[in-house]
């Protein structure tokens, strides 16, 4: 059973839940520079807008709603892979199609991060943009550290980031 993404549920979750994180969930604490709740909270704001959750054997995205979930719901690596193997395969849940142009994202969408070691590290959601100087420019909202309608560029030294647009 396919469902829509609402993009406007995404993010007015995002933007509620993105400095005081929500209670309901577990936080995971960034700890000596490892660590942290970005996907966990990205993983929510996907569930918000409409995302169900996949108990697949291969490569699941839950949370039990104990503080229990899946290596995909809360690293940014495996959430990364998990999106784009899922558009890859058209599987019946929840998937995200990297671009390039900026001028094609949307609120709900997600940006991920990748390192020099080639390893993708942090994600945040887009909960607006900034249209200055002919440029679409994405705003973030995330965890770890909890921002709100941050420029995507802020406070990262990170080789390469990649924009997911989300799709069912």
């Amino acid at each position: 059973m396919t469902s829509k993404y609402d993009r406007k549920l995404a993010t007015s979750y995002a933007m509620k839940y993105a400095l005081e994180p929500n209670k309901r969930y577990k936080f995971y604490e960034f700890v000596n520079g490892n660590g942290g709740d970005c996907t966990n909270f990205v993983s929510q704001c996907l569930m918000a807008g409409g995302a169900r959750m996949d108990y697949n054997n291969v490569r699941p995205w839950w949370y039990d709603g104990r503080g229990k979930s899946s290596i995909c719901w809360a690293v940014a690596n495996s959430l990364f892979w998990y999106l784009k193997t899922n558009q890859k395969l058209n599987r019946n849940v929840i998937k995200g199609l990297e671009v390039e142009d900026l001028s094609k994202l949307e609120i709900g969408d997600v940006v991920f991060y990748e390192n020099y070691n080639n390893s993708i590290f942090h994600s945040a959601i887009i909960t607006s943009f900034i249209d200055e100087y002919g440029i679409h420019e994405p705003r973030i909202s995330q965890h770890s550290y909890n921002q709100i309608n941050e420029t995507y560029v802020k406070d990262y030294e990170y080789k390469k980031a990649h924009f997911l647009k989300i799709t069912f």
